[in-house]
């Protein structure tokens, strides 16, 4: 079943709420967590049931069994997301945002653009940031950054309250942002050079990470030698080898055409699967969202504050083809409806 957790407290209906004050509804919005449904829409045990002599549910059964591993009829990936999980939860969260608030002023015009956002990212856990253009999601980037201070709220990292401190995280633009007269590989050492890392070490590992990001033989170039795309993954691999384990992701691929997009998504997705840094990534893109994220935050317009916390149900790993899957379509639908409900608030 497809969960999503609203937290729009002025929303009216009959939600069952948690310790936290959010509700929990299934994605279509229309009931309640506790109410779900089989995965035959509604399908009871008498209609699963096969007769005596065997038939489709007995082949069913054994084809399940045949697909799963030996760790409680789960496949094994899925035993492995499961047990990942169970050690994350151990940890405090890699980043934790609590009651966020921030306000511009100019000329004495006062602007809201962040109401008591809070936030989190476990250990190793991919979250998405979704919502309306103007909607704070730069800005709460800049203040976990330590590039602006809130004016209410905390930000925390790994248990450590870090507020307003800078060199906190690695991150990443829209832009590549790679210094037009360093050569590819020197851009990539960067972020090691500034924490003063030994330059051979790094050197080696860096060429090691251009094989496999497919920037081999590219190492000596310079960024203008390269097409976008190429740029993209040489930013990318910058801020994946900088020491700090949380990963700030601003729209990394907005400014691409379709095709290499789609190429950069899955090439993220693996490269993310085996590496399994804790990552926030803002998008537009409801369907890179969904592939790539264990959870999508779901703004409202300005001031942003959090309207829907949505749960993404699907197993990893993940491959382009679980974007043709009912399930996905579905949250996909309500996603865009969300959408398209704060950009009609935004225009009147």
């Amino acid at each position: 079943m497809i969960m999503a957790h609203t937290m729009d407290a002025g929303r009216e209906g009959a939600a069952s709420s948690g310790a936290d004050g959010s509700r929990d509804w299934n994605a279509g919005g229309m009931a309640p967590s506790g109410h779900s449904a089989g995965a035959g829409g509604g399908q009871t045990k008498g209609d699963l049931k096969a007769g005596a002599g065997g038939g489709p549910a007995e082949e069913e059964q054994a084809g399940a069994a045949r697909q799963t591993g030996p760790g409680g009829g789960r496949p094994e990936g899925e035993q492995a997301e499961a047990a990942r999980m169970a050690g994350a939860q151990d940890a405090p969260p890699a980043l934790e945002v609590n009651s966020v608030s921030k306000a511009f002023f100019h000329r004495r015009r006062e602007t809201r653009v962040l109401d008591h956002v809070s936030i989190r990212v476990e250990p190793q856990e991919f979250v998405s940031i979704i919502g309306p253009s103007g909607c704070g999601k730069s800005t709460l980037f800049h203040i976990i950054g330590g590039l602006e201070q809130p004016d209410a709220g905390t930000v925390s990292m790994n248990g450590k309250p870090v507020t307003g401190q800078r060199g906190e995280i690695s991150y990443m633009p829209q832009q590549p942002a790679l210094f037009p007269w360093r050569t590819i590989e020197d851009n990539v050492l960067l972020a090691g050079e500034l924490k003063g890392e030994p330059r051979a070490e790094a050197r080696a590992a860096a060429r090691h990470w251009l094989d496999k990001v497919g920037l081999g033989g590219f190492e000596r170039a310079y960024p203008h030698m390269l097409s976008g795309g190429m740029q993209q993954r040489a930013a990318f691999l910058r801020a994946l080898l900088a020491p700090q384990e949380l990963m700030l992701l601003d729209e990394p691929f907005s400014a691409l055409d379709a095709l290499t997009r789609s190429e950069m998504q899955r090439w993220l997705l693996e490269l993310w699967e085996e590496n399994r840094r804790s990552v926030l990534f803002i998008t537009h893109n409801i369907e890179e969202a969904l592939l790539l994220s264990s959870r999508i935050y779901v703004f409202s317009g300005r001031p942003g504050s959090i309207l829907h916390t949505i749960d993404v149900p699907f197993p990893r790993p993940r491959r382009e083809e679980i974007m043709e899957s009912p399930d996905f379509l579905q949250l996909k639908r309500q996603l865009s409806q969300w959408m398209r409900e704060e950009q009609a608030k935004a225009v009147k």
